[in-house]
């Protein structure tokens, strides 16, 4: 389910010296004054435009096999990682994760891409994740919930494998509503994000007012992950097919219960003998 988020209103308006008086008096720029301004700039909405982020959240675990103790029996990292895999430091701006009170430092805050941390334990729990953005693209936090699973679903009976972990994870968009012209400029041409195309005669603020410069930033894209292998696709293409196979099931489900039913309804209704025959 799309997330979606409104950029930080700000209303703006002359200030009076309280007076009365039609006169204005002319005092000096100051170096706040100018700050402010800049600030207006990178707050300055798009009206009726949208930007929408694909994230995907979730956990990898792996068996310790022989290594495993009684209350290290697994291995896992959480994270919060873009649907194509690449770098979210230009929309996010840390995630914090919040793990069982049993964990020394229950509160892992995660400051750069990417986002993510790694634990051992024995045990399953529900893991908070919130998402936090840079200034100009929200002020509104994101909190998930996750999950956290050691053993297959499927068959927990059957042996675990060291070499096959446990994946979980939850696909997700986050929608800002009217966002900033800054953050619309920013990542106007970034892989991760998806924004509507804007009239040619449309100026954006100079660069050297952008909060945050995506180019100045290390990429955090998670490509080359080591757990990349095991991560899921999440693409419009897997999904279209994942919708043409459920359909196709229920198709031959349908056609078996009907295939049923013709047959109850052709055999011979037998009769109750009334009472005294």
């Amino acid at each position: 389910m799309p997330h979606n988020l409104a950029g930080r209103k700000q209303s703006g308006g002359d200030q009076s010296d309280g007076s009365g008086s039609a006169a204005k008096t002319h005092r000096p720029k100051s170096g706040k004054t100018s700050e402010e301004n800049d600030k207006k700039i990178l707050n300055k909405k798009l009206k009726d435009v949208e930007i929408s982020v694909p994230i995907v959240y979730g956990t990898i675990a792996f068996w310790l096999g022989k290594k495993a103790t009684e209350y290290h029996s697994h291995k896992w990292t959480v994270y919060v990682r873009s649907a194509t895999n690449e770098d979210l430091g230009a929309v996010i701006k840390r995630v914090v994760f919040q793990l069982h009170a049993s964990f020394n430092n229950p509160t892992r805050i995660v400051d750069s891409p990417p986002f993510e941390l790694s634990e051992s334990g024995w045990g399953e729990f529900e893991i908070a994740i919130s998402i936090f953005f840079h200034a100009d693209v929200s002020d509104k936090q994101l909190d998930l919930l996750h999950h956290l699973r050691l053993y297959p679903e499927d068959d927990s009976s059957a042996p675990q494998s060291t070499k096959k972990p446990v994946v979980i994870e939850s696909y997700d968009e986050i929608v800002f509503c009217e966002p900033s012209e800054a953050f619309f400029s920013r990542v106007q041409n970034h892989p991760a994000v998806s924004v509507p195309r804007l009239p040619a005669s449309f100026n954006f603020p100079p660069s050297g007012l952008l909060i945050e410069n995506v180019h100045e930033r290390k990429r955090g894209d998670t490509k080359d992950h080591p757990l990349s292998q095991w991560f899921l696709n999440f693409s419009e293409a897997d999904e279209l097919l994942k919708l043409a196979a459920a359909r196709q099931q229920v198709q031959a489900h349908i056609g078996k219960l009907r295939r049923q039913l013709t047959l109850t309804d052709g055999q011979p209704q037998h009769s109750k003998p009334s009472p005294g025959q």
